[in-house]
This record gives structure tokens, C-alpha cells and sequence, in this order.
């Protein structure tokens, strides 16, 4: 009887060289796809308009109260380490910086930015892996269908709260004190606020 390969654990990525970009899905250590260049504009898009109305204590303004990083390693679970491209963490819940590597603290919300070889696993494994570690929010970003997505935690499994397309604006949760211009996040250049 062949014997089952052990599932990967973080020890296992710890190993590898820290340059490439590599996460545990259900034991196994895979290589997250390289981003093109639709996806890292949509990723550097999100993050500037998150980070520069949440990451902070706010004030001058701006809503804050988040910690928002990029492409951090987080330990969800001993078999499930995933890089996300945005994630997010509450300041009240988490006063202190998320650090390490991996980070072992859950975050509040977590974005991906799907890309054709990706979209199955965000949409399966990991988004049933988030929801059982009670991540409450859970954003999927398409560039290809130009859709943002956003989930919301519930018990039964996550709920979809919002669809939103090119060319719409929206308020999207938890970051609904600001509107977000979808077209933005797909290569429109960003309009000045009426």
C-alpha cells in the first residue's frame, strides 16, 4: 500500500527560498501565479484607495482604523498558508501591527485578485477556509470579467453582499465609508469627487 506524502505545513514553506511566491492549499505547497499586468494594477489601485482612507488611526478626514498589508503570508489553519494580495486587519480588534511571517493573527478581510488559473482555488478551497477561520469579509477581484465582488460572513457559508462592475460607483463593506470607483480597479483613470 503506497504511503500518503505528508500535507505541508509552514515549517515545510519556511524552507523554501523566501523569494518565490508560494502558499500552502490543503497541504500541498503550490506557486501563486505570476500576476499580469491587469492584476497588479487592480492590486496597486485597491490598496492605494484602502490604505489611504484606512490604514492608520484616521482623522484628517479619513475614516481609519485598519491595518492593510500586501502579499503577507497568514497561517489560517496547519495545512492552509496563503499569500492573499490585500488583506486587512481591525485596530480595535488588533491594536498592534500584524508581524512575522507567517502572521498567525486572522485577519478581518481578505482580497484576491483572481486570475484564470486562480479563480477556481479562491472561489473553493480557500474562500471554505476563510469562512470556517471566521474571516468576515472576503473580496474577489476579476480583471478579466471586470467585477468586484464582495462576500460577508454567515454561519451556513459566506453570503454575497455585493456585485459591482465597471464604471459603477459603490460603498462596498467594511470600507463603506468611502465609495469606490470599480472602473478604477480595471485601468480607468480616476475622476475627481463631484
Amino acid at each position: 500500500m503506497a504511503r500518503q506524502p505528508a500535507r505541508a505545513t509552514v515549517e515545510d514553506l519556511l524552507a523554501l527560498p523566501e523569494e518565490r511566491r508560494l502558499e500552502i492549499v490543503r497541504g500541498t505547497i503550490v506557486e501563486k501565479a505570476a500576476p499580469s499586468a491587469e492584476h497588479g494594477d487592480a492590486q496597486a489601485a485597491l490598496t492605494a484607495d484602502l490604505r489611504g482612507a484606512f490604514h492608520g488611526r484616521g482623522g484628517d478626514g479619513r475614516p481609519g482604523g485598519w491595518w492593510i498589508l500586501v502579499e503577507v503570508d497568514i497561517e489560517f489553519e496547519t495545512h492552509e498558508v496563503y499569500r492573499p494580495d490585500v488583506s486587512g486587519w481591525r485596530r480595535d480588534r488588533v491594536p498592534e501591527r500584524p508581524s512575522g511571517r507567517p502572521v498567525s493573527t486572522r485577519p478581518d478581510w481578505v482580497c484576491e485578485v483572481v486570475s484564470p488559473s486562480t479563480a477556481h482555488v479562491d472561489l473553493g478551497p480557500k474562500q471554505r477556509t476563510l469562512h470556517r477561520c471566521g474571516v468576515p469579509h472576503y473580496w474577489i477581484v476579476d480583471p478579466t470579467t471586470e467585477v468586484l465582488t464582495v462576500y460577508r460572513w454567515e454561519q451556513p457559508g459566506y453570503v454575497l453582499a455585493l456585485t459591482a462592475h465597471r464604471g459603477e460607483r459603490v460603498r462596498a463593506e467594511p470600507f463603506d465609508a468611502i465609495e469606490l470607483d470599480v472602473g478604477v480597479l480595471f485601468g480607468d483613470e480616476r475622476q475627481p469627487a463631484l
